[in-house]
């Protein structure tokens, strides 16, 4: 057993109360740090009470309801205030909310920041136009963030490439290390059948599943549209959608202008123990994401149950499937493309991945319990 260590992680909210992947990330590292034997402390926002359940210590420095600018000086008293001791290690997974403490972390304590994604990029798809707040959030959030910071974890290279390129960090400092699943929870242990008979869908169809927030990067649009195109040639196909989102109206009235109603069907919030039936309840999970998948937590957690997953060649997601299921790639973002590999999948030309197959490479690439300690051995090297 390694000795055991301090370890300060700093996130944004709680992940039972907000599901969220970044949220969830934190959640599952942290517990596998403090399995380690580690003192690990998680400090965020909106995060609960003392847990004696839990093996880490929660610390919440303010509401998520509070204007802005409250919230980040809350943060910052709040954060002065509850600090005893000092850590053998920080992790950050926010710049904003690593902003305000920046000048009050210990100096001679490595600071590893690890990046979930360009936050001001990322605000771009969705505004349409790079507006003065993404500026701030670039330069004087960001940007110290990162200067601050000793070392990187991203979850894939796609992601390391813009940390590199648009943030000017250099490789030396930039660890890869892929997100993980739990494998003792996303497991193929029902029947496809099954799994459909407790969601209540249908056994006549092959069942497609997105799992996603629905805002413009994850591409759902495009996916519409690439179903409405096949529809013609594959009609036996229902498309899940598990998620919210800003763009839930809007999707739905296209989902009707297409003619989709009887092949689309949007549940929205899906509780996280009915995730893993989900995804066994489906013939093939969809992933058609646009721009910014820095990982793409969903295509894994599919695996684990067991299910294969189509992706656009986005981000990280190749990294994960061109040594399993490159055929399942598809060629561009384009609709046609997309339509071209699903018609390609529902008529039996592309062979899937047996779910023996989808489970073992999860299990051998993506255990959470594994991905933890190359995680810890990043936080804990010396400077």
């Amino acid at each position: 057993m390694s000795k055991s260590t301090s370890i300060l992680c700093l996130g944004i909210g709680w992940f039972p109360t907000t599901p969220g992947g970044l949220e969830r990330y934190i959640y599952e590292l942290t517990q596998r740090l403090a399995a380690s034997q580690d003192s690990v402390e998680l400090c965020g926002v909106g995060l609960p009470e003392a847990d004696d359940s839990l093996a880490i210590k929660l610390t919440n420095l303010t509401s998520p309801d509070s204007r802005i600018w409250n919230r980040l000086w809350s943060i910052r008293n709040n954060f002065k205030k509850t600090r005893i001791g000092k850590p053998d290690a920080i992790n950050l997974h926010f710049a904003l909310y690593s902003f305000p403490i920046l000048d009050i972390l210990p100096k001679d304590v490595p600071v590893t920041f690890t990046f979930h994604g360009p936050w001001a990029l990322e605000s771009k798809p969705e505004s349409g136009e790079r507006k003065l707040s993404d500026f701030l959030k670039y330069w004087l959030i960001e940007k110290r963030t990162y200067d601050r910071s000793d070392r990187f974890i991203v979850l894939s290279k796609a992601f390391g490439n813009i940390l590199h390129e648009e943030y000017q960090v250099p490789w030396e400092k930039i660890h890869i290390i892929p997100g993980g699943v739990d494998i003792t929870r996303f497991v193929p242990n029902l029947s496809p059948e099954i799994a459909r008979a407790k969601l209540g869908w249908p056994c006549d169809r092959q069942i497609l599943l997105s799992s996603r927030r629905l805002v413009h990067r994850v591409g759902l649009d495009k996916l519409l549209s690439a179903l409405a195109n096949i529809k013609p040639r594959v009609s036996d196909f229902m498309l899940m959608i598990v998620g919210r989102g800003p763009l839930e109206a809007a999707l739905k009235q296209q989902a009707t202008e297409l003619g989709l109603d009887d092949h689309v069907k949007f549940l929205g919030f899906l509780p996280d123990e009915l995730l893993p039936i989900a995804y066994q309840a489906a013939d093939l999970s969809l992933m058609p994401s646009q721009s910014f998948e820095g990982f793409g937590l969903a295509l894994v957690e599919s695996l684990s149950c067991g299910t294969p997953v189509l992706c656009t060649p986005v981000g990280g997601m190749p990294e994960i499937l061109a040594p399993f299921s490159p055929d399942l790639i598809t060629k561009s973002t384009e609709v046609s493309d997309i339509a071209e590999k699903l018609v390609e999948v529902l008529q039996g030309k592309i062979p899937l991945p047996s779910t023996v197959a989808c489970r073992q490479y999860a299990v051998d690439n993506y255990d959470w319990d594994k991905i933890a300690q190359e995680v810890r051995h990043v936080l804990l090297a010396q400077r």
